[in-house]
């Protein structure tokens, strides 16, 4: 009998390790810190290669991990403590409170009559959710989440009368023994605040490429309608700015993979919501690798949408709402100021471990990336080992699982 194997994170690629080992045999249990499985393909308006919504791909693996009793997964949970060596982990889970019962209860209806509120996560700021709250339609675990910080005392007092609602729960501690980790804990958006030169965060009207696609989105903040945050006016002139943060030794010394057809992808969702809208996408290199080229070719058909070779130096809002950027025209060598609509900045990929510790030893670079590891009976997916879109990161969850299959059956 071989021990059981840890996923620690939720998304797309270790959704795919944890059903991969499931699938032929081994018990997996996933660790995900965020209520809810999917990750960020979960805040995807669409993704990439089909251009499919993530309910899509996410609820196909959602019922896969519901018909299979070898996955079992904790959310709003993180591993505190490892010890061991391969083929022998102990791991300590801490498991914070979610203070609903595991009924799925529908609480929409209290939650609509609640006072309190706080910045909503999952929408990156872009507005604001209530203290009992569930991120998507599609969410996985289908329950609902208590975030009492964000109550008042008469939101309290209505979800305490709730029998679905335990207020007293509290954080809970686990011991497992696994034979083997996969590390999945994915990325996160580079903090826009840094990039100061192009709006930092300021400029209302200046949103980041994971911003445009909940604004896109049909369950996110505008239900689809692509407009301006400010005023909530549609947008017929929009720019896009590559590699805000990324190949800049100031910042992501590297490319990010797929902010450029992040962007093309972006610029369709506005063609498709406006047929008179232009957009422009200002870049240092067009990079579309492999069949995603094709794709280039097919957004570049569309005479409204123009790619402009050059680097973007500012953007400042006007006091009309537009937004100014000024641009260097690498081909015409002229500087220029030109007034959009609404920007849109394509922000890199960072790794989630960049600036933080995991409770076990493991080689990262500089950047956050995880470099090894296996030689411990420790594997990598997806994003955590460098930046990849989700087929490829499925790919290598796949690939990451059958390797920790090979340390627990101990050849």
């Amino acid at each position: 009998m071989s021990k059981p194997i840890l996923v620690i994170g939720g998304g797309f690629s270790g959704i795919t390790a944890a059903l991969e080992a499931a699938e032929v045999g081994y018990e997996v249990y996933i660790v995900e810190k965020t209520p809810y499985l999917g990750g960020r393909v979960a805040q995807l308006n669409k993704y990439f290669p089909k251009l499919c919504p993530p309910s899509c791909g996410l609820e196909i693996q959602f019922q896969r991990i519901k018909k299979n009793p070898k996955v079992k997964f904790f959310t709003m949970a993180e591993v505190t403590k490892v010890s061991g060596q391969a083929g022998d982990y102990n791991v300590s889970i801490r498991i914070n409170p979610r203070h609903t019962a595991p009924a799925n209860a529908d609480l929409s209806a209290i939650a609509e009559t609640l006072d309190g509120e706080t910045s909503n996560e999952f929408n990156f700021g872009l507005d604001k959710r209530k203290g009992l709250y569930k991120d998507m339609p599609f969410a996985f675990p289908a329950r609902y989440v208590v975030d009492k910080t964000a109550c008042t005392e008469d939101d309290l007092n209505k979800v305490a009368a709730s029998q679905y609602v335990d207020l007293n729960e509290e954080a809970k501690n686990i011991e497992l023994s696994v034979g083997s980790i996969v590390l999945a804990t994915g990325w996160k958006p580079y903090d826009v605040t840094k990039l100061t030169n192009l709006g930092a965060g300021e400029v209302p009207n200046c949103v980041t490429n994971m911003q445009m696609e909940r604004i896109a989105a049909p369950n996110g903040p505008t239900k689809g309608q692509i407009v301006r945050p400010s005023d909530g006016k549609a947008p017929k002139k929009i720019c896009f700015v590559q590699c805000a943060g990324s190949r800049d030794q100031n910042h992501l010394n590297y490319c990010s993979y797929i902010c450029c057809m992040a962007s093309l992808k972006q610029a369709l969702y506005v063609r498709e919501q406006y047929p008179d809208a232009e957009c422009t996408v200002y870049y240092i290199d067009m990079r579309t690798p492999e069949r995603y080229d094709k794709f280039r070719r097919r957004a570049l058909e569309d005479e409204k949408i123009n790619l402009v070779k050059g680097k973007v130096a500012g953007v400042e809002a006007d006091p009309s709402g537009d937004v100014i950027v000024e641009v260097e025209d690498a081909v015409r060598g002229i500087k220029k100021k030109v007034r959009y609509d609404m920007v849109v900045l394509a922000t890199g990929m960072q790794p989630s471990l960049a600036g933080a510790k995991l409770p076990f030893d493991v080689p990262v670079d500089e950047e956050g990336f995880i470099t090894g590891g296996e030689e411990k009976g420790i594997f990598t997916a997806g994003c955590a080992k460098k930046p990849l879109d989700v087929m490829k990161s499925a790919q290598s969850g796949t690939g990451a699982a059958l390797k920790a299959i090979q340390t627990v059956r101990g050849r």
